[in-house]
């Protein structure tokens, strides 16, 4: 009877049997709903009577997702203050809504409105009458030319074309509603195109056109009249066919004036013949290339919603249409494992009927192949005017394609590898990782274990049955609020469920689950079964496992085998397979478990978050002056140790960090290596135990470089690729690549033997490129110095040097690459630089990413960051206040962090460069406002730290000095003291004055008693220290002028 109703209605009158079966099967649940909950049954059909009934809530979500328009997520626009029907003014598209701000203006017919509130599913505006507003937009899709007109279209340009000028500005004018001058606009464009390529397409001519882009790619324009819906199965198949002849990723956009192709990396022109498949294979092209475009998830996501599998949870709710196309493709992804799955089918018809003329396709191209329509091929440097206005369009649909900052777009070519980097980081110790209480939670939850899952109806034992299979009568009264027994009773008496005998028990089991159970286990099934639902299962002992493995946790091979009476070995084989294709874990997971056992993933995600969020909850974020102090005592600056083996693990922390030059020794270094001296640095370089890398130029006679232990060079260096030089720089290249390490004499000569001077700057020009280096670092010096006249020492005896060598160029220079040696992957890459990163900071959030240039940013090193949080080596969560939400930590620097919430009780002052890795300022962490010209990270500028609160800061050369003093005391003085104090110490050694702080006077300062306590004297220039002696210079520059 229903079958027969649906039919009588038109556009089901030609509707088969079997579609209108595959959608009873459909909604009664024959397609399981582990994988996607929405695919649950809406209706019971009683296959022996032929009779369908409504299951339980399946009204309800009728009514609410009725109706067959697509929904688009469009944000409804409220009246504020308003209710009822009457205050509903309209909608906005879900983008243009994103694009808003609370207090801006649009327009909405033909008022204006000022949006007051923007929440999750509406807009509250407020009429704002008379002021200027945007234009809204909507979004939606382009309904292509149909054949027809484009062929009218064709003929039409054919025929003005054989008219003379003024005839054909006539008839345009005439006949087609043109006034004089648009008809003659029309006339030139025709000839541009026509003298530009020697051919205008039309109703008998297609043309094929070949050019180059600005980035030397190749294009191929298809220009035909004949609409889109033609134009895009066409430009399908020719992608299909170019793939698959080429081996090339192209990409193609399509047009109701045609279509092009583009062809990346290339160097020979592209053959024409590729966008021509014959009349017999396109459709099949077409079919194989559509399953993966946007166009087919869009029409499954709108057949899907028709469907009711992808209902709204109540009605008058805004499902955003990200969320929508989220729930499709996950939809999709299950739906794709069964061929006969209706939805499927009616995407693939719908794009290969409604928006797609397959038919009208074929016969153009049967034409072609006949000749009654002409090809004509031509190849340009600059594209014909038809060809422009399609490139334009192309231009337009890809500018926002890659819509990511350019870092994060570099990072996506750094493919992470997950299977190396499981290697890299070793097997995860979950069983230390994982909570017991977290496991027993989600293991309640699949097995409908947990009270708020127990099945409230026989509809909802039902559905029980088909989540969790086969069920003892005393299984299910565990998991029901209702009589288990007449629950029972009344499934099998209408069929909706069977008796079976698994391992000597008898076990209930969803009539649709009847023949996987017979193919998987062979046991015997009760007569009278309707046929549909015998047919042979595909890999159907697979499946069993993988239903098991998604109700329950971590579980054993005996387990899993004493379950289904199976033996050992036969067990073991398909968990094997499973695990094989990815299916399945293998580990050793439960808490308090011995031996190896096995996991659906998503399971045992679900524990893993649920166990990182209780560890997250136990840790509150801590003050960001206790951040500060974790720095620098993380970081080896409160106590420093002396000799060799104290700057080789100084290095080591320091691996990567681009640091400026020419403090690299006098204020990074020096601060961390108790008694520094320069020749250290110089004999651990000589001895090829450290390397050092240019990364960027900073003004005429500075740079930022990094320093590497040799042997962590190669996974911590990526080599920049394609860089740009100009001469000399190719033939010093060229000749350490032939020579390899060589002095300045030898390369002096390679470069032509010009001006020794200019074979300097083309090194250095080198260096800051990251391609060449020193064996010594006291290049580096000399260069930072720049020509000044050195000092002659009292008592020194002078001599004339006999080298030829500047100083700025001294030592061996090879290439980094040589360094470097064989690349590794981008996985080894991004692990290293994540670990290093870690070891420096401790504490690791996205801001540090962006400070210290990792390629590819924060996104190069996140997804090895979440791996080694999943392996239990690093903790998730927001340990930090005032800083970014995304922190992920060291285990010991949580604990090292925590241990100093208290105040010390001596004063912790430390003296750092401003752009030294241990201050957070100005990266991590803000600067705190001052009046007039604010605090930077600039060279040579020095920040003083006081119990890790921000208390001073003095700019290059001692012109500028900060201040910040909390307003009350004892908390005023317990940082004012210590900061004048090592003002002091600073004037003593060189002569420092303080005229003003923050662009106040110092004397009206609330720093001055302090200062005056510390022994300065106010002078008509501001605060000074007389020095009783001259200061001695330091021991490192001392060191570096000896």
């Amino acid at each position: 009877d229903l079958y027969g109703a649906v039919r009588s209605a038109a556009p089901f009158a030609d509707l088969s049997s079997s579609v209108y079966e595959g959608v009873l099967d459909m909604l009664s649940g024959r397609y399981p709903s582990d994988d996607f909950a929405d695919l649950r049954p809406r209706i019971t059909w009683d296959r022996l009577k032929g009779t369908l009934t409504a299951r339980e809530g399946a009204k309800r979500v009728a009514i609410i997702n009725g109706g067959t328009i697509p929904d688009r997520g469009l944000y409804g626009v409220f009246l504020s203050g308003e209710r009822g029907p009457g205050a509903r003014v309209g909608e906005l598209d879900e983008e243009m809504v994103f694009e808003s701000r609370v207090g801006e203006t649009f327009l909405l017919g033909a008022s204006s409105w000022r949006i007051e509130q923007i929440t999750h599913d509406r807009v509250i505006v407020t009429p704002a009458p008379g002021e200027p507003g945007k234009m809204p937009f909507w979004k939606a899709d382009a309904v292509g030319r149909p054949l027809e007109l484009g062929r009218q279209i064709g003929e039409l340009v054919r025929t003005i074309r054989a008219l003379p000028p003024a005839a054909a500005v006539e008839r345009l004018v005439r006949h087609h509603d043109l006034d004089a001058r648009a008809a003659e606009n029309l006339l030139r464009y025709l000839s541009d195109q026509a003298a530009a390529a020697g051919v205008v397409p039309d109703d008998r001519t297609i043309l094929i056109e070949r050019c180059r882009d600005e980035l030397g790619d190749w294009r191929i324009c298809v220009l035909t009249p004949f609409g889109g819906r033609i134009h895009a199965p066409w430009a399908m198949a020719a992608v299909e066919r170019a793939r698959a002849q080429t081996g090339l990723d192209v990409e193609t956009m399509w047009t109701d004036d045609g279509f092009v192709v583009r062809f990346p990396e290339t160097e020979e022109p592209p053959d024409p013949a590729l966008m021509l498949p014959t009349s017999e294979e396109v459709e099949a092209l077409v079919v194989r290339q559509l399953g993966g475009t946007a166009m087919f998830a869009a029409k499954f996501r709108e057949a899907a919603g028709r469907a009711l599998l992808l209902p709204k949870r109540r009605p008058g709710g805004r499902s955003p249409l990200w969320q929508q196309r989220k729930r499709a493709a996950d939809l999709l992804g299950v739906a794709s494992r069964y061929g006969s799955f209706p939805m499927l089918l009616e995407a693939y018809r719908e794009c290969l009927r409604d928006v797609f003329d397959i038919p009208s396709l074929v016969d153009t191209l049967r034409r072609i192949e006949t000749r009654e329509l002409k090809v004509a091929t031509v190849d340009s440097a600059i594209p014909s005017p038809f060809a422009s206005a399609l490139l334009f369009t192309y231009v337009a649909n890809y500018l926002y394609n890659g819509d990511a900052p350019l870092a994060e777009r570099r990072a996506q070519a750094l493919a992470i590898d997950q299977a190396q980097l499981r290697e890299l980081l070793g097997d995860a110790e979950l069983r230390e990782l994982l909570d017991a209480d977290a496991l027993a939670e989600v293991e309640a939850q699949a097995q409908q274990l947990d009270p708020a899952y127990h099945a409230k109806s026989v509809d909802g034992v039902h559905d029980m049955l088909l989540r969790l299979g086969d069920l003892t009568r005393d299984e299910i009264a565990l998991r029901s609020r209702v009589d288990a027994d007449a629950a029972l009773k009344e499934l099998i008496a209408t069929r909706r469920a069977i008796l079976v005998n698994i391992g000597g028990q008898a076990r209930a089991l969803p009539v649709e689950y009847a023949g996987r159970y017979r193919d998987a286990l062979g046991v015997p099934l009760p007569q009278g079964l309707p046929e549909s639902l015998l047919q042979p299962a595909a890999n159907a002992a697979l499946d069993l496992v993988r239903r098991y493995a998604r109700t329950h946790g971590p579980f054993t091979t005996e387990e899993f085998a004493g379950r289904y009476a199976l033996g050992r070995a036969a067990a073991q084989a398909l968990l094997k397979e499973l695990s094989a294709a990815g299916r399945l874990l293998e580990g050793e997971f439960r808490p308090g478990g011995s031996g190896r056992e096995w996991s659906d993933p998503d399971i045992l995600q679900s524990v893993r978050r649920r166990s990182l969020a209780k560890l997250r909850r136990q840790v509150e974020p801590v003050e960001p002056q206790v951040f500060v102090r974790l720095l620098t005592s993380w970081q080896g600056l409160l106590r420093r140790r002396a000799g060799l083996d104290a700057l080789l693990d100084v290095i080591e922390d320091l691996q990567g960090a681009p640091l400026a030059a020419s403090i690299f020794e006098t204020e990074i270094l020096a601060a961390r290596v108790e008694g520094y001296s320069p020749a250290d640095l110089d004999a651990l370089c000589a001895a090829g135990e450290v390397v050092w890398c240019g990364i960027e130029s900073v003004g005429e006679r500075d740079g930022r470089l990094a320093l590497y232990l040799t042997d962590h060079l190669p996974r911590l260096r990526m080599v920049p690729k394609e860089v740009g030089v100009t001469d000399p720089e190719p033939a010093l290249l060229d000749h350490l690549e032939r020579e390899g390490a060589s002095f300045f004499g030898a390369l002096h000569r390679a470069a032509g033997d010009g001006y020794p001077a200019e074979t300097v700057d083309a090194l250095w020009n080198l260096v800051w490129k990251g391609l060449v280096t020193n064996d010594t670092f006291h290049a580096v010096r000399a260069f930072t110095r720049g020509p000044e006249r050195r000092q002659r020492k009292p008592g020194a005896r002078s001599f004339r040097t006999r080298r030829v060598s500047p100083p700025s160029a001294e030592g061996r220079w090879s290439l980094v690459a040589q360094r470097v040696g064989t690349p590794v992957s981008p996985t080894e890459w991004s692990t290293s630089v994540a670990q290093q990163l870690l070891s420096r900071y401790g504490v690791l959030t996205r801001e540090v990413a962006g400070a210290e240039g990792i390629y590819g940013g924060f996104s190069a090193v996140y997804d090895v960051l979440k791996a080694l949080e999943d392996a239990g080596r690093v903790r998730r969560g927001y340990f930090v206040g005032g800083v970014g939400a995304t922190q992920f930590a060291l285990p010991a620097a949580l604990e090292l962090m925590r241990s100093l919430r208290e105040e010390p009780e001596d004063p912790e002052v430390v003296v750092l460069a401003a752009t030294d890795p241990a201050n957070p300022f100005g990266t991590m962490l803000k600067w705190r406002d001052s009046a007039g010209r604010g605090a930077t990270r600039t060279v040579g500028a020095q920040v003083i730290l006081v119990n890790g609160h921000l208390a001073g800061y003095i700019s290059r050369g001692g012109r500028q000095i900060l201040a910040w003093l909390p307003e009350d005391e004892p908390q005023r003085s317990a940082i004012g003291r210590p900061l004048a104090r090592q003002l002091a110490t600073m004037a003593r050694s060189g002569g420092l004055i303080i005229a003003e702080v923050g662009g106040v006077a110092a004397a009206d300062h609330p720093l001055a008693p302090f200062l005056v306590d510390a022994g300065f004297h106010p002078s008509a220039m501001g605060f000074m220290m007389r020095r009783t002696a001259l200061a001695a210079e330091s021991t490192v520059k001392a060191a570096m002028d000896a």
